[in-house]
Formats: C-alpha cells, structure tokens, sequence
C-alpha cells in the first residue's frame, strides 16, 4: 500500500552520542520507504566545519572570495552552499527552503528541532536516553530494550523501524 502524506511528514533521529548508529538505521529505511512509493530527503547535521566542494575548485574559489551563496550544478545534481561567518543559520527556516513536494524529510541529529524524533541507542556507545526528557522523543530504536516507557523499536530490524514510520505516516494524512 503507497501512502501519500499532503505535506512533507518530519522525523528526527537523535541520540545522546556520536556513533549509535542514526545514519545506519536511516540509510536501510530509506529503500523501504521508497519501495512503498515515497520520496524521501534527509537532512544530515554536521558537528564540525565542512566543505563539499574541493580546495582549488573553481566553485570553493568563489565561495571562498566571499560569495554568500554558491550553488553547484549540473543535469543531475545540485548543491547549494550557504556562508553564515556569525553562526547564524536558522535549521527550521533552511528546512524549509527545501523541496516541499516530498512525501518525508528525514533529520539525522539537530535533536533541540521542535519536530517528532526517534531517539536511537546503542548499549556500549550511547551514553544516556535522552527521551525520558524530551517530550518530542515519541519512540527508542536500540539493541537494548528493557520495559521502556515509549514506543520501543529493534534497531536491527529496519522493516520494524519503517512499518512504524508508515504507520505515524499514515495517522498524519
């Protein structure tokens, strides 16, 4: 069965520490997801600087002269570099910015986002659960699942994780 959301649903994957395998688990959801008919895009926190063009490339030779925005392209691909020297992007407003006409955005990270969140945990890596403090933690993906007091999900089973996605999906149609 397709379901076909009338805006874009958001869903977070946070955790209380690097490593617990948030990318992992979204990069095995997203062709489940899509095998049901969805397009899907993601937004990928950073902790630190980055670069996604290469020094000595004409287009990180232009950001870097100062440009406040660099956009690369080609027939099939984009990626579109904002500069923000004062540490000021705003991730709700850049979200926004994106491609609307998706069934699903997907966020790794930027857990203080005021969006639904799956908190991911893993024994020897995670340091805490965070949910029990963050009412916008509505379900715990992890291999360790004791009596927990929120929709509890096996981090090793990616059709687990998505049929629950499916199913927030389909209540927000």
């Amino acid at each position: 069965m397709t379901y076909k959301p009338q805006r874009p649903f958001i869903l977070g994957f946070c955790s209380s520490s690097s490593g617990s395998g948030k990318t992992t688990l979204i990069e095995k959801i997203i062709p489940i997801l899509n095998s049901k008919g969805l397009v899907i895009s993601v937004v990928k926190h950073a902790h630190h600087k980055f670069d996604i063009d290469t020094p000595g490339k004409d287009s990180y030779r232009l950001r870097k002269s100062g440009s406040y925005q660099m956009l690369v392209l080609n027939s099939e691909r984009s990626a579109l570099i904002t500069e923000s020297p004062e540490g000021s992007i705003d991730s709700v407003k850049m979200i926004k910015q994106m491609d609307q006409n998706v069934d699903m955005i997907l966020i790794e990270g930027l857990k203080s986002l005021p969006y639904k969140k799956i908190e991911v945990f893993r024994k020897g890596v995670s340091k805490e659960k965070i949910y029990p403090n963050d009412e916008s933690i509505i379900a715990i993906a992890s291999d360790n699942l004791n009596n927990e007091s929120i929709q509890s999900l096996d981090i090793n089973n990616a059709h687990e994780v998505s049929d629950f996605i499916l199913s927030l999906l389909k209540a927000h149609e």
